[in-house]
């Protein structure tokens, strides 16, 4: 009788290595992954500041603006309101601030353009002036003095405003219209002065 044995599958033997595994060497031809991490979180947070102050610039600009804008709005339309409405709407107001002015007194805007009219006119007058002694044309200095008398008549007008159209004063409105048929006059005069210097040409004005 032939007797078998069983065989027993093994399986290769195993082996343990020691050894450790190679290394990438780090350096500043090699940087580590670690190293990488760090400077793109260094980058972003570095990115990210400008933005944070340019955002924050931008929203205090806007709230500028708005102030600005609710200043001006509510100076406009105080001044545009004039002093008889505020005199029954805000009678403490009117009496505090306005000091009780009579109904015909002019309105902020009304006065600005009154006190800006006649400055515009002096600036004129030396622009004028200031031309003929360059040009070296003497007649362009009477246009200036031409101008004088139409002055007198914006004088007389912010006068007669200023004390509340007063009846006492009444002559000033017959001043104005006077000094403003005389002015019209000079400057007329002026221009035809000016028109014969050049010889008749307004090339060599």
């Amino acid at each position: 009788m032939v007797t078998t044995t069983p065989t027993l599958l093994s399986s290769p033997p195993t082996t343990i290595s020691l050894q450790k595994p190679p290394q990438t060497p780090v350096g500043p031809s090699h940087p580590s992954s670690s190293a990488f991490r760090v400077a793109a979180a260094s980058r972003r947070t570095h990115s990210l500041e400008p933005i944070v102050i340019i955002n924050c610039s931008s929203i205090f600009q806007k709230k500028e603006a708005m102030a600005m804008a609710a200043l001006l709005g509510g100076g406009l339309s105080i001044g545009l309101v004039g002093p008889a409405s505020a005199a029954v709407d805000f009678p403490l107001l009117a009496s505090s601030l306005l000091l009780n002015e009579p109904s015909n007194a002019l309105s902020l805007p009304t006065w600005a353009i009154h006190v800006s009219s006649v400055v515009e006119w002096i600036t004129a007058m030396v622009l004028v002036w200031q031309y003929g002694e360059k040009s070296g044309n003497e007649s362009w200095k009477g246009l200036s003095w031409g101008m004088v008398p139409l002055l007198g008549g914006a004088f007389c007008a912010c006068t007669w405003h200023f004390f509340y159209n007063s009846e006492a004063l009444e002559v000033l409105v017959a001043l104005q219209a006077a000094l403003t048929v005389i002015g019209n006059a000079t400057m007329c005069f002026a221009a035809f002065r000016i028109y014969k210097s050049s010889g008749g040409s307004s090339k060599n004005l």
